[in-house]
Order: C-alpha cells, then structure tokens, then sequence
C-alpha cells in the first residue's frame, strides 16, 4: 500500500548489511500460548519464555522473499540507521522448547510470507470484510 519501503541502514555487521531479525508465525505463537495453557492447568506456576523461532532473517532477505512470494517489484529506498537499532535480535526460545516442548512449524521466511499474503489477498481491507 505505500509507494516504497524504508530500510534503515545498510552498514550493519550483518552478512547483507541490514538488519537481521527473528519472526515467528502468527500459528507458531497461538500454539505456544495453548501449550503455555496446559502447562498452567497443569498446575505449574506461571512462567515467562521468550517466543521465537531461533532463525534470524535479514530485512532484505525479508524483501526478496516477499518479492518471490508476491510477484511484486516492491520499490525500497535505503535510509538512515534508527538511533539504538541493534544489528541483530534473534529470540533464545530453548526455554519454551525444553519446558513447553514448543517447536515452531513456520521456519521458512517464503511459507511466513506466503499465508499473510493469501490472508491479505482474501481480505483486503482487513478485518472489515468479516462476514
């Protein structure tokens, strides 16, 4: 919907230069959060894990995907670094695998993008088509 996309910074120690980040399905969270469900009905205490699927995946690794999965030319325009913006961030969830016993199905960035895109595709003005 916007005419281009904005990466900010493209200097990083990173394989590309751009940020790398974590992403985890929509689907991979909803079933942590039921496996987190049983684990208190179970009669744990109530605990804190970090979700995430482990894999780190740069923003222009994010945008060639996106471009395979779409078929679109998605335009980017390389910008400033955000002050504070760290080169790196990638979940440690190997608490929420050991207790939990949560493995995410999702780990492939083109299969993440690919169930957004057929969502968005079904319902482009979001959650306003709702029957």
């Amino acid at each position: 919907k916007r005419d281009q996309l904005s990466i900010f910074g493209d200097d990083y120690e990173t394989p590309d230069g751009t940020n790398v980040r974590d992403y985890v399905h929509v689907l991979d969270l909803a079933d942590a959060h039921i496996l987190a469900l049983g684990y208190l009905e179970a009669g744990h205490d109530s605990n804190a894990f970090n979700l995430g699927s482990s894999t780190g995946f740069s923003n222009m690794e994010i945008v060639e995907a996106a471009r395979t999965v779409t078929g679109k030319a998605i335009p980017v325009k390389m910008a400033p670094r955000r002050a504070g913006d760290p080169s790196t961030l990638i979940a440690a969830s190997d608490k929420a695998r050991a207790v939990l016993g949560w493995t995410p199905q999702y780990d492939n960035m083109e299969a993440i993008i690919e169930t957004a895109w057929n969502w968005h595709l079904n319902h482009p003005n979001g959650y306003t088509d709702r029957d």
